[in-house]
């Protein structure tokens, strides 16, 4: 079956209106696409237009196609009308295995047999995601991160059924919507980024745990120091450039051996009640007498300004690794 080219998708379609999915609108409109959304919640609907205009002006000063415009947002309670006229669908619906399986059997039900169905899991297997699903091979992974309006990954694996051409045609259109596409090649729980802020979570609960730090240290210990490398060129280059002339040859013989110190848990201590209060206090002492949608706006101005500096400055097209993507006909 020949999938539709991304050049050609004119109306996607999101099913679940939460956060994610309000996140997938606000980006497909700026790019001056139609979305049909669908949530069964009653208040869905008010919760997602609410979420979209406080996102419109990042969206905005990202840079909107012609033609885009929050008035291009249709939404239904009907599943089966959501989709049926969408020419690419984006799955948001709570990050159960169960629901999830269901949710892609309805979709692939009604919708037509030539659009990618992606789902925006953060870390289930693709394989039991489309197992229940009419044609598993145009079922993807899809996950992006939030707020997805404003930051440009989106992770893209597909499961055992799922065909070499949905995955190229999921990544040609993400990346027509303004998006960075990492090609997960091999099928894997939470697949990459989501396996490395687990890693940091767990250690972060530790000191945590143990009275080290609080909320607001832990979180000072990153945005001043390895986040600001990191967001630039990634841990490893980060490092590679940290070892001077010698580059990553000379780190890895001047640290190696730490690799053998005890630094490090990586295992997540239990979760107590003590310890679930910790971090719930903490992170409220931390955001203050801030209303959430401003800490929303000043964490989208922030992010936006910093795409500014790294598309000027620093990032190419050809970092992503995904030369494939380069020649695909999309």
């Amino acid at each position: 079956m020949t999938l539709i080219k991304s050049r050609d998708i004119k109306t996607v379609g999101i099913v679940g209106g939460g956060v994610i999915g309000s996140g997938w609108a606000s980006r497909c409109l700026g790019a001056g696409l139609n979305v049909i959304a669908t949530d069964p919640s009653p208040t869905a609907e008010a919760l997602m237009r609410e979420n979209i205009e406080n996102a419109w002006p990042a969206v905005e000063q990202l840079g909107t196609a012609p033609g885009a415009s929050i008035d291009r947002l249709t939404f239904t309670s009907d599943l089966a009308q959501a989709v049926g006229d969408a020419d690419f669908i984006q799955e948001n619906v709570p990050e159960r295995e169960d629901v999830k399986i269901a949710v892609f059997k309805d979709i692939s039900a009604h919708c037509r047999s030539d659009v990618v169905i992606a789902s925006s899991s953060s870390g289930l297997l693709p394989s039991r995601i489309q197992s229940e699903t009419t044609d598993p091979s145009r079922v993807v992974i899809g996950h992006p991160f939030s707020p997805v309006y404003a930051l440009p990954l989106v992770e893209i694996t597909g499961g055992e059924k799922t065909s070499h051409d949905a995955v190229v045609a999921a990544g040609a259109f993400y990346k027509s919507i303004g998006m960075r596409p990492l090609h997960v090649r091999k099928e894997i729980d939470a697949y990459l980024s989501d396996r490395l802020q687990c890693a940091m979570w767990h250690e972060a609960l530790h000191l945590i745990d143990e009275g080290i730090a609080t909320v607001p240290e832990i979180d000072a210990a990153i945005t001043g120091g390895p986040g600001l490398r990191w967001a630039v060129m990634g841990m490893c280059l980060a490092w590679h450039a940290a070892g001077g002339p010698g580059g990553m040859r000379h780190t890895m013989e001047q640290f190696g051996p730490t690799l053998e110190l005890p630094w490090t848990k990586l295992k997540p201590p239990k979760l107590t009640n003590e310890l679930r209060e910790a971090v719930i206090t903490g992170s409220e002492a931390e955001a203050g007498d801030r209303e959430f949608r401003d800490i929303e706006r000043r964490r989208d101005a922030c992010i936006v300004g910093f795409l500014e500096v790294l598309d000027k400055n620093w990032y190419k097209p050809e970092d992503d690794g995904w030369p494939e993507l380069a020649t695909a006909d999309a």
